[in-house]
């Protein structure tokens, strides 16, 4: 299913060729409940300071923040409305805060370890696609929160690997999601689904081209 893990030079790169090539990537937790599994499918770059979108917008560096500035490879991971979280992978050169959100993810190894954590397990009318397609219900599914932010995602824990028969999909780019509020930004076609897949976010709002 899975072959070899990601190197820190995967993310060295540039943010947007990150971004893309994370799809079809697989993501794995070894966490005390068992191992779980996901095949990404939908990204979102965020890249430096002149992203409005982004944390690290005009070089602001915060105690929450401060693991986008080090070296690539890292997860980011925030709280949002008090009790969600976000995973993000660091991207890029140190010193320059980019980071790829992880927003969707396919199930394949653990799934019934993720029904329970969503709390979905043994409800009939539950439907799977609601495990993972969303960035919060990702980290929920795969037990990750902010004590995990900075974990080194080329360790044993938390990373990201090839899979064993690479598939061939289409990539939309488009507008990435719940940023209007950054101008100009909110328009730029950092979000990089593939195309088809289920467990993309649903939006009723996207702004496709």
């Amino acid at each position: 299913m899975i072959q070899e893990k990601l190197t820190r030079d995967f993310y060295e790169r540039d943010t947007l060729l990150v971004a893309r090539e994370l799809l079809g990537m697989y993501l794995v937790h070894n966490s005390e409940e068992g191992r779980v599994v996901g095949k990404v499918v939908e990204t979102e770059a965020y890249i430096g300071p002149d992203d409005a979108a982004s944390h690290g917008y005009r070089n602001r560096m915060t105690k929450r923040n401060r693991v986008m500035f080090g070296p690539a490879g890292y997860a980011y991971i925030y709280q949002i409305y008090g009790m969600y979280f976000c995973l993000n992978v660091v991207s890029g050169k140190i010193d320059v805060p980019e980071a790829v959100l992880i927003r969707g993810a396919e199930p394949v190894e653990g799934i019934e370890i993720m029904a329970q954590r969503r709390g979905l397990a043994g409800n009939p009318g539950s439907d799977p696609f609601r495990l993972t397609n969303g960035p919060s219900k990702l980290c929920r599914a795969f037990a990750l929160d902010v004590s995990q932010s900075g974990v080194d995602l080329c360790g044993d824990e938390l990373f990201f690997t090839h899979a064993d028969s690479p598939e061939t999909f289409e990539v939309k780019a488009t507008p990435r999601i719940n940023v209007d509020y950054a101008g100009v930004s909110a328009y730029l076609p950092w979000r990089f689904i593939v195309v088809g897949n289920r467990f993309v976010t649903p939006h009723m709002f996207n702004r496709l081209p």
